[in-house]
C-alpha cells in the first residue's frame, strides 16, 4: 500500500508539471470509454510477469466502470514452498538428488470503478490523466509442484515413493480478490492511450492470502 500511495503522489505531481509535446492529443471528458492490453511486472512473495486486457465505459463525467482479466505467471506462498520441502525432505531419505520446483500461476478478472482525477487540460499540458480504481473478482491459482529424483520428474509417479500429494500442493483453487489501484492515461496521438499503472491484489486464499502488486504499462484506445 505504500507503493500505491508512492506512485499516486508521483503521478499527480508529474501531471502538474508536464510540458505538451508535438502529435499529443488532448483528453476529452466525452470518451465514452477504452480497451487496452498490458503488461506488467508482478511482485510480493516472488517475482514475475502479468499479461492481461482491459475494457471501460463511461458511466458519469470522470467516472467509468470497467471489467479487466489477465494472468499472472507465478504468485506462490512460503507455505507452498514449505510443504514441498517437507516432501522433498521426506523422499531424500531414500532417494538421492532429490529437487523440486513449485509456483502458482493465476488467472483473475474483476470488475470495477475508475475514477478519473480531473486535471487543467490547457494547452500547456500534456492532459494526462491520473486515476484510481477500485475493483473485485475471482482469482483460479493453480498449485504447480514437480518434484524430480537424479533429474527425472517423478510426480506422477510418486506414490512408488509412499507419497500422496494433498490438496496443499496440487490441483488449483477459485476465491475472490480484490483490486486497488491508480496510474496515468496519457492520451498520446489521436485515439490512442498509453496507459502507466499500478495495481495492488489480495486473493482471500483458505490457508493463507495471497498478495501481489502489479506494475506495467498498458496500451490501447479511447472510443
Amino acid at each position: 500500500m505504500r507503493s500505491l500511495l508512492a506512485f499516486l503522489v508521483g503521478a499527480l505531481a508529474l501531471s502538474g508539471v508536464a510540458h505538451a509535446q508535438t502529435g499529443a492529443a488532448p483528453a476529452r471528458a466525452t470518451d465514452r470509454g477504452f480497451v487496452e492490453g498490458f503488461a506488467e511486472s508482478a511482485f510480493g512473495n516472488v517475482t514475475s510477469q502479468s499479461f492481461g486486457a482491459a475494457i471501460g465505459v463511461t458511466v458519469i463525467k470522470n467516472v467509468q466502470v470497467f471489467v479487466e482479466g489477465g494472468v499472472v505467471r507465478d504468485v506462490a506462498t512460503s507455505g507452498l514452498g514449505a510443504a514441498a520441502q517437507t516432501i522433498a525432505g521426506y523422499l531424500s531419505q531414500t532417494q538421492a538428488n532429490v529437487t523440486f520446483h513449485a509456483k502458482e500461476p493465476v488467472t483473475f478478472g474483476v470488475a470495477g470503478v475508475k475514477f478519473v482525477v480531473p486535471m487543467d487540460s490547457s494547452p500547456s499540458r500534456l492532459n494526462l490523466q491520473p486515476y484510481l480504481v477500485i475493483g473485485g473478482g475471482l482469482a483460479k491459482v493453480e498449485q504447480d509442484v514437480t518434484f524430480s529424483i537424479a533429474g527425472n520428474d517423478v510426480t506422477s509417479n510418486l506414490a512408488t515413493y509412499g507419497v500422496q500429494l494433498g490438496t496443499d500442493l496440487s490441483g488449483s483453487f477459485t476465491k475472490p480478490m480484490l483490486v486497488l489501484g491508480g496510474g496515468i492515461m496519457w492520451p498520446a496521438w489521436q485515439q490512442l492511450i498509453v496507459d502507466v499503472h499500478y495495481r495492488y491484489g489480495r486473493i482471500f486464499a483458505d490457508d493463507q492470502g495471497i498478495s501481489v502488486s502489479r506494475a506495467g504499462i498498458g496500451i490501447g484506445v479511447r472510443f
